[in-house]
């Protein structure tokens, strides 16, 4: 990996980091582009999915995603968290193959019931396949309960036997997956689809400290314990190869070599991005080019919480200066918001919260905005 043949500092990183909100012309364009969005089923004031989307697509909506899914080069997977990939990205992620979930262990005979009853019917509603098979809730991975049927159709849409053909009102409908039973019977060779998987990573959320992108490189590995040596060996190439590198103030930041330090596009102003968006989900990039340290609480207890149950960063410029807490009530967008020690709030700070907040109201198809 060649370093960068000037001294950079976190300035020079923070503004290349902003490549990621280059605006897109629509959904698909921002897919292509991005090759993964993180999904996530809170909506405080909305899914992650859709305000990773609204920050890039103009004019995009809450739901814009879910509504157009079916007619979009687009399928949910995990890579190494759920999301949404085109097609040609999900062609890298399998054959996956797992060992016996617990689902399996405990119910042996319910996989190939589910999976019979979807080839049987073409498409299945969790709620479809609990009324036809008459099976009842069982305790999940978080100690909640759930249905053991939609844990089924979940470990078969992991293993790739099955696809989310749409959803409604948020719950996912599952169909068969004959494009991946062809990936299953002719596999695309493990190095290249895993060299594909650390190139879309470095891309997506880069520049980020290498120990961030061998992290994320470990997490991807496909199901396949075999592919450990093979994730391993190929990050490594690219860090040697394809990779530029600086060390920043003691820590080493890696990013594609192609990229140009250089972003005169990139977006100004101010600018509210979800806990999940690729600039600002390395955490440890985040507190080290920024000067402070965000988490996300919604699993926090109410009490011990810092910064709120789902608070946005706001940026200012390439600066992340504050968090909001958005929140729908009685048809109006609610906010908190809080900016960081020293931060003045100047006219023109104040025009372009305005201007985000509005932006924000007409993305949730909202009445006027009202500041809390």
């Amino acid at each position: 990996m060649p370093d960068h043949p000037t001294t950079l500092t976190p300035a020079d990183l923070r503004a290349l980091a902003l490549h990621t909100l280059r605006p897109q012309p629509s959904i698909q364009a921002a897919l292509d582009s991005m090759k993964f969005v993180q999904a996530d089923p809170i909506r405080v004031p909305a899914r992650a999915q859709d305000l990773t989307l609204m920050a890039r697509v103009a004019g995009y909506r809450a739901g814009d995603l879910e509504q157009q899914y079916a007619v979009l080069d687009a399928e949910e997977d995990m890579l190494p968290n759920y999301g949404f990939v085109p097609r040609q990205v999900q062609a890298w992620l399998h054959p996956r193959e797992v060992a016996p979930t617990r689902i399996e262990r405990e119910h042996p005979a319910l996989l190939d019931s589910v999976r019979a009853l979807l080839k049987e019917r073409g498409e299945l509603h969790p709620k479809e396949a609990t009324a036809a098979l008459g099976v009842g809730r069982v305790e999940n991975a978080w100690g909640g309960q759930s249905s053991g049927t939609t844990r089924a159709l979940d470990a078969l849409h992991y293993r790739g036997e099955a696809r989310v053909l749409r959803r409604v009102s948020g719950v996912r409908v599952y169909g068969p997956a004959p494009h991946l039973a062809a990936l299953r019977a002719d596999p695309m060779p493990d190095t290249e689809r895993v060299q594909h998987v650390v190139s879309l990573l470095a891309h997506l959320y880069g520049p980020l400290p290498e120990a961030s992108l061998g992290y994320l490189v470990g997490l991807s590995g496909f199901g396949l314990p075999h592919l450990k040596t093979t994730l391993r060996a190929a990050f490594k190439l690219a860090v040697k190869e394809d990779l530029m590198g600086a060390k920043v103030d003691g820590l080493r930041y890696v990013w594609p070599a192609e990229w140009e330090l250089e972003q005169p596009s990139a977006p100004s102003g101010l600018r509210i991005v979800g806990p999940f968006d690729p600039l600002v989900w390395d955490r440890r990039r985040l507190e080290h080019l920024h000067g402070w340290a965000y988490r996300l609480e919604a699993y926090t207890p109410p009490a011990k919480r810092q910064f709120g149950y789902y608070a946005l960063p706001i940026f200012w410029a390439e600066r992340a200066v504050g968090w909001a807490n958005l929140r729908v009530e009685a048809g109006q967008l609610r906010s908190d918001i809080a900016w960081l020690p020293g931060m003045r709030e100047t006219a023109a700070l104040r025009k372009g919260l305005e201007a985000e907040l509005a932006r924000y109201w007409t993305f949730l198809g909202l009445k006027p905005v009202e500041q809390a």
